[in-house]
């Protein structure tokens, strides 16, 4: 919703200025023009991109319209659900575990928790992490390489639908002038008409680079930084995941491990040490 009201207000902006300026809202009316540059931008994405990338891109776009999920509620959550699955370990021994990493999705504990239930790579990353640990193919030292190798390999593929957009956006301005270009071809071939007709086809041609440009500094390059902004985000609650498995893996009790955690988590998505204490009370209650 922030993104939509961004784009709004973008052009709100524009459309007022002009109309301040003593424009007339039909000259920015050029079907032409937008299908030069929306077709010319939608094929050298294609052309740049395999279908991940593209598949990618679509989902990103979504999710920043959508807004991150990653807050406070699903910080909380994830502490909660850490902490059974921790606790439930110290109690049982790592075999404790056994059937809750290896069965996720029937899982007493994950079920109770359908933020992470819910969201099948968060869920595989945490699953990802224990199974070393409960069938003993990794010793405690091995963890942080592991978790170094799965981070690298999501902000790679953050990094790529990003940088196809970014390189969308810095192309935009060069198809507006393609369009403005063509613009003014079509406006060569009626010269000499009458001063009205020359000067609308002008216009139209102009039409092209203003909207070239808008879209580029008004929506595709500040989607792409809002995309980059929800990756990093994404990619701290990884690391808290990856934090915590390491530290239970070198004896850390459980309430110390999530404590921890919290430490390291933003103050927009931290909780209060009370709201921990109260989290710890339900989760040894349920």
């Amino acid at each position: 919703m922030i993104v939509i009201a961004g784009c709004l207000v973008v052009i709100g902006c524009v459309l007022a200025g002009f109309a301040m300026a003593g424009g007339h809202f039909g000259a920015l009316i050029q079907p032409s023009e937008l299908v030069t540059i929306g077709g010319a931008s939608l094929g050298a994405l294609i052309v740049m991109s395999t279908k991940k990338v593209l598949i990618d891109l679509m989902k990103g776009i979504l999710g920043a319209l959508k807004g991150s999920p990653f807050n406070k509620a699903m910080y909380m959550e994830l502490f909660r659900c850490m902490y059974d699955l921790l606790r439930t370990a110290r109690k049982d021994g790592l075999l404790g575990l056994e059937a809750h990493v290896m069965n996720a999705h029937e899982s007493s504990i994950f079920n109770k928790y359908p933020k992470i239930a819910n969201n099948h790579h968060v869920l595989d990353f945490i699953c990802g992490g224990l199974v070393p640990l409960v069938e003993g193919t990794a010793k405690k030292e091995q963890l942080p390489a592991l978790f170094a190798t799965d981070l690298r390999v999501i902000e790679e593929e953050h990094h790529l639908p990003l940088a196809a957009l970014t390189k969308t956006a810095d192309g935009l301005p060069g198809f507006g002038i393609v369009a403005a270009v063509l613009g003014i071809v079509v406006t060569m071939g009626h010269i000499d008409g009458p001063v009205e007709e020359v000067g609308h086809h002008v216009g139209a041609a102009l039409v092209g680079t203003f909207l070239g440009i808008l879209l580029s500094y008004g929506f595709f390059a500040p989607l792409a930084t809002k995309m980059e902004l929800l990756g990093g985000e994404e990619m701290a609650f990884f690391r808290t995941i990856a934090g915590m498995i390491c530290a239970f893996a070198n004896d850390v009790p459980p309430k110390v491990v999530i404590d921890q955690a919290r430490r390291g988590c933003g103050t927009e998505v931290r909780p209060t040490r009370e709201e921990l204490d109260e989290m710890f009370k339900e989760v040894d209650a349920s």
